[in-house]
């Protein structure tokens, strides 16, 4: 464990923003509620919809456990420091906290390269998509990547932890990320700066290079279609995926791959929450206003619980 005699940090979060932080208090509530909402519905749906019983809609429940992980891990703790001004936390919880959003992150870029997977094998291979894609198929994948998300999450935390912490201890962000930890040591940093760099690998780059391989595959599948709109449908199947994708490591890379040095602050906050706190949110929304198969089994659901409810009715009248 480590060597410190920092038992507390002090996070900053948002500050000189007294006029609005009722404001920004009441988004961040809203926005948690609505991304545990809409990622319970995806869960809820796909669970008692028949229809949706298939490989991309359980990869898809998977992905709604990680951002409901994820925002919770963050969003609470968010919405204090910002009511307070900035927030103690105790030196374990903020490790913690760092652990479970290393594991949240980790989880999601393999889920999405899962589930580029199979994208891939839906357009490119389709006579041979059920026969590959088994149930037994997608369980390991399942399995795989929660266990290689809190493997891999563990490393790194291991790392951390093997620091001194002898002085400083205020980090000026909303919660506990690895750059401002990593910069209140005393200690050198080199080993945990190579074991971020050697885990980026596995987390980032194969994954996103997994993602970008499939899509090629799929966009010269697409483009040998004959007509427009079995282009359109083709391409409609993965649009939601691709989407959700480019959202994620878009902000990802901006965050840990370009170059911290000459970024604002503010900037460096407001990237991190496009990523912690709006794709969590964004991520239901979008397979669910994309997506012809949610909307029907939506309809379908509703019908059979209205259907229910009246014909329950009917019998306590009679």
């Amino acid at each position: 464990m480590h060597k410190s005699n920092v038992s507390t940090i002090i996070l900053l979060g948002f500050q000189y923003m007294d006029n609005f932080k009722v404001l920004l208090c009441t988004l961040l509530v809203v926005i948690y509620c609505l991304t545990l909402g809409g990622n319970f519905f995806i869960i809820t749906l796909v669970f008692y919809s028949k229809n949706l019983q298939t490989p991309m809609y359980f990869f898809l429940t998977q992905l709604s456990i990680s951002d409901i992980m994820l925002t919770t891990d963050i969003v609470p703790n968010m919405i204090h420091v910002v009511l307070n001004d900035g927030a103690t936390i105790s030196f374990t919880d903020c490790i913690t906290q760092f652990y479970l959003f290393g594991s949240s992150e980790a989880s999601e870029c393999f889920l999405l390269t899962v589930m580029s997977y199979d994208r891939y094998l839906a357009i490119c291979k389709p006579l041979h998509y059920t026969y590959v894609m088994n149930n037994m198929l997608c369980l390991k994948l399942i399995i795989i990547s929660w266990l290689l998300s809190f493997s891999l999450s563990v490393i790194i935390t291991f790392a951390v932890c093997q620091l001194e912490f002898c002085g400083p201890n205020v980090i000026d962000h909303f919660f506990c990320d690895l750059h401002p930890i990593v910069e209140l040591s005393c200690s050198d940093i080199s080993i945990v700066q190579l074991v971020s760099t050697f885990l980026s690998i596995p987390l980032i780059i194969c994954p996103i290079s997994l993602v970008i391989v499939s899509y090629i595959y799929i966009v010269l599948i697409i483009l040998k279609v004959s007509t427009r709109t079995g282009r359109w449908r083709s391409f409609s199947t993965c649009s939601s995926h691709l989407t959700v994708v480019s959202i994620f490591y878009g902000t990802l890379i901006a965050t840990y791959v370009t170059p911290n040095k000459g970024r604002l602050l503010i900037t460096s906050k407001i990237l991190s929450m496009l990523y912690s706190v709006f794709t969590p949110l964004f991520n239901p929304f979008i397979y669910s206003l994309r997506n012809k198969d949610i909307k029907e089994a939506l309809l379908k659901v509703m019908y059979n619980y209205s259907g229910y409810y009246l014909m329950k009715s009917k019998m306590q009248i009679r």
